[in-house]
Order: C-alpha cells, then structure tokens, then sequence
C-alpha cells in the first residue's frame, strides 16, 4: 500500500535539528522573526529555523511538480487560513497554504507556519467549515509546536543528508518511484525504527483537535466540521476494505475522539454560519484541473445535471471541463449567466475572461478581465489572467506594467515571478527579465544561476540608474549569501 506524503515528509523532518548550512536559499520574503517562548521545541529550533526547514521541505515538493500552482486555488486557501489565523496566538507564524496534487484524503503541517492540503481532501470536504476545520486542526499543530517537538527527540543529522533522503522520499512519493521507493529512502537513512516516531502522539491529535476547534469558533465556522468530517471519510472509505484514506492513517479516529469533538464543539453553542460561495467554485476547480488524463471530466458534470444538481459549483465545473475539452464558446455562455447572477465573484470575471480568450475573442477577453481589475483591484488571480490576456493580444509591455504594481505590493510565487520575466522579455526590457528570472531562481534555491541572471541583467545596455541600483544590490546580497556558505562548510569540516 502507497506511503501517504505526510508521513514520509515526516520521517525526513523528525531526522535532524540543524537547518543553518551552506545550500540554505535565501527565502523570499524573510521570514519572520519570532519570539521564544520558552517551549523545549523553541530552544532547539528558532522561529527562523523553523521557516527555513518548512521552505526547504515545500521547495522539494514543488521540484517534483507536487504543488498545484493555481492562483485561483492559492488565492482562496490563503484567505481562508488568515481567516482562521486571526484566532491564532500572538508570535504565530504567517501561514502559507498550498494545495498538492495528490488525489490521497490528507493534510499534512510543517514548520514555519506552511501547510499543504491535498486536492482530494479539498474534493472530498462537504462545505466550508469541514475544509476549514482541518486548516486548524493543522495550523494548531504549528502554533502548538508539535513537529519541533518531534524533531528535538530526534538525534542531529547534517542537512546534507537529510536533505538527499528528503529529496528521495518525495521523490518516491511524488514521482514515479512508488511505495517502494518511499520504504527504500526511510529505511536507508533512519532505518524501519523511525515509523514507530513520525505520528503524531495521541496527545498531541487532542491538543490540535481542542486547538482548532476553537480556532474555528472564533473564526466564525462550524465548530461541528471536524468531527462530521473525520466520521464521514471513516464511514465512506470503510476501514474494513483494503484501502485506509492516509489522512486516517496519519490523523488516527475513533469513535472516542469524534465524541470528544462533539463534546468541545457542543461548548461553543450553535452557530449560524454562512459559508462562501468560492468554496463550491474551488472544490470544482480542483477536482477538474487534477482530474486523470483518462478520465472525462466533462461527463461527470454532464451526469450530475441530470440529477438537477445546478448549483454554482456544478456549472462552473461544467464551464472549466468545457475548456479542458477545448469547447470554450460553450463555457463562455455558462460563464457569462453566472458572471450576470454573481458578479461579486472573482473565479467568475476570470474564468469568463480566460473563456473567451481561449474562444479566439480576445479582445473580449482584455475586456472582461480589464473591468474585473478595476472591481477588484490587485486582485491576485484577476490581475495575473488579465496580464496573460494582454500577452496573448500583442500587448506585453502593459502586462508588465500590470504585474509590476501587483508583485509591488503582494509577494508573487515563483511561477508568477516567472510570468513577469516573460512580461519583460516580450516587452522589449532584456534587464527587468533577467533580473526575474533571477528571482524565479532564488525562489527555487539556485543561488549561482541568480547570480549569473543578475550578472547578465547588469550587463544589459541602456539601463536606467535605478535599474542599476536595484540589479547591483540584489547581486551583493546573493554574492555575500554565497561566500558566507562557503566560510561556513570550510569551517564546518574544520
């Protein structure tokens, strides 16, 4: 049976405490600087050390294409988590959500605050606060510091060698290496003894099951979620069968701990809850854009209309398989109803731009997604499908100029930084895309590539003296951040 990725990333995690060595990428942004505490697990790992292992762990997922890099998708879980974090303890670290690309129930947490929920529990989830309830179950066992816990019990091991088994295990899980390869990696570098340390204890579940519960009481979500979720997936799957859904085997329940979870949310009292309609667009959005090859997204949706199940979620699935299925105009006009019932809705303005776009009227297009920016001003998603529009038009210097106000005052994702490269370089600004992709390749760990980037971006005729400025001190800082590494390995082999 295939290894669940939260457990394998686990057994890496729980093998070393030291994070400071040479390779280290420089993190964008800087991670935030966090107060001890006084914890055990805050004496063994800092708040900057804990960012740096997370960023490092999400950076190697994102290597074997694990993340679904979706700024619809992104956009909505990070709202919904900074909605939950506001319940979060002073000294908390900034949340990032990311959704994976693995059809396996589960969520996993890791240090420095990131999160990464699979698109099958996102499919899975019946509303809102059944997604947010595992959102807090594992942003509690952030703030409650229950991984760093783990790894202060573990003996030190170089980041070198953890990394390689790291980049092995996720290779095994995310690649074509399957279970075996997963089982290879844990047992070469920690041996099978590791497998009775890399779970969760009972009391920690408990702790991140009370945590969160109130995370979601004071967040104005259903405080029974929880419970109705982990019931639900146990009682669909059938624990009997040969398949147990990882999150069950990574997040173990019984009939003890759903009472206990009724019991705390029975506390809260009722709640009148009002759940987002973009939680029923996004549950389609990711079930279609992670739908197998083989499979045929678009009768899915055809056989639940026949069961008159028209609500926004299903027609906007339906819209988004019509695309997949190269039917754009048909999407269009599904689109173009919803976007007339429900104009407040973001997916919507960007879907129909993208339909029309892909329908060949992409002057249309720039039109919608140019009255959507002016709705929703630096609006992650619609800023980033308009720029895209204006690319397709012949219009790439405006798409630059776009993506440049947006990424001005929202940090960007790599695979938006490398959109604005492309912006610049289409626009006829050779230094500007250099210089990104120089930041494409810090994002990614690859500091002498960036280095050579910026070289070539300092070497490009005709700039400006603030583009010179700008390209000479990112240069220094990646320079002095690559011979501090190497002082540091010769010292460390000292």
């Amino acid at each position: 049976m295939r290894r669940p990725l939260l457990l394998c990333v686990l057994a890496a995690l729980t093998s070393f405490t030291t994070v400071a060595a040479a390779d280290d990428p420089i993190t964008l942004p800087n991670p935030p600087e966090l107060p001890d505490i006084g914890s055990p697990a805050s004496a063994m790992l800092s708040g900057s050390d804990e960012y740096q292992l997370g960023a490092m762990v999400i950076q190697q997922i994102r290597d074997q294409n694990g993340i679904l890099e979706d700024p619809e998708v992104t956009e909505y879980l990070n709202a919904l988590a900074s909605r939950l974090a506001t319940q979060a303890p002073d000294g908390a670290p900034h949340f990032q959500l990311f959704a994976v690309k693995d059809t396996a129930i589960n969520a996993f947490a890791l240090p420095g605050g990131f999160i990464c929920i699979n698109a099958g529990l996102i499919i899975q989830t019946r509303g809102e606060s059944e997604l947010a309830s595992v959102m807090a179950h594992e942003m509690a066992h952030v703030t409650q510091h229950h991984i760093a816990r783990a790894i202060r019990a573990q003996s030190q091991q170089s980041l070198t060698t953890a990394a390689a088994m790291l980049a092995a295990i996720l290779l095994g899980s995310l690649g074509g290496g399957g279970g075996q390869a997963v089982e290879g990696g844990i047992a070469a570098a920690q041996g099978l003894a590791v497998q009775q340390q890399i779970n969760f204890t009972r009391d920690n579940e408990a702790e991140a099951d009370r945590v969160g519960i109130a995370f979601l009481a004071g967040a104005g979500f259903d405080t029974r979620a929880m419970a109705n979720f982990f019931e639900t997936i146990g009682r669909t799957e059938g624990l009997a069968g040969t398949y147990i859904p990882a999150m069950l085997q990574d997040h173990p329940v019984t009939s003890v701990r759903i009472a206990e979870a009724r019991a705390r949310a029975a506390q809260f009292g009722p709640q009148k809850v009002k759940e987002s309609l973009n939680y029923l667009l996004v549950r389609e959005r990711v079930r279609v854009l992670t739908a197998p090859g083989d499979q045929d997204i678009e009768k899915f949706y055809q056989a639940r209309l026949q069961k008159n199940s028209a609500d926004i979620g299903t027609r906007y699935g339906e819209a988004l398989a019509l695309m997949v299925d190269n039917r754009p105009v048909e999407a269009e006009k599904i689109l173009d109803k919803l976007v007339e019932q429900h104009d407040s809705l973001t997916l919507l303005h960007a879907a129909l731009g993208q339909a029309q776009v892909k329908a060949g009227q992409t002057n249309d297009g720039v039109a919608t997604l140019s009255h959507a920016v002016h709705l929703f001003p630096r609006n992650v998603p619609v800023t980033v499908r308009y720029a895209e529009a204006l690319m397709k038009a012949g219009r790439p210097a405006e798409a630059h100029t776009v993506l440049l106000d947006l990424f001005n005052n929202v940090p960007p994702t790599p695979e938006q930084i490398r959109l604005i490269a492309l912006a610049a370089s289409a626009a006829g600004d050779p230094g500007d895309a250099y210089f990104y992709m120089g930041e494409y390749q810090i994002s990614g760990g690859n500091l002498q590539m960036a280095a050579q980037q910026l070289a070539l971006a300092l070497s490009t005729p005709n700039l400006t003296s603030v583009q010179r400025a700008r390209y000479q001190a990112r240069l220094d800082e990646v320079r002095e951040y690559l011979q501090n590494s190497r002082l540091r390995r010769v010292s460390n082999t000292q």
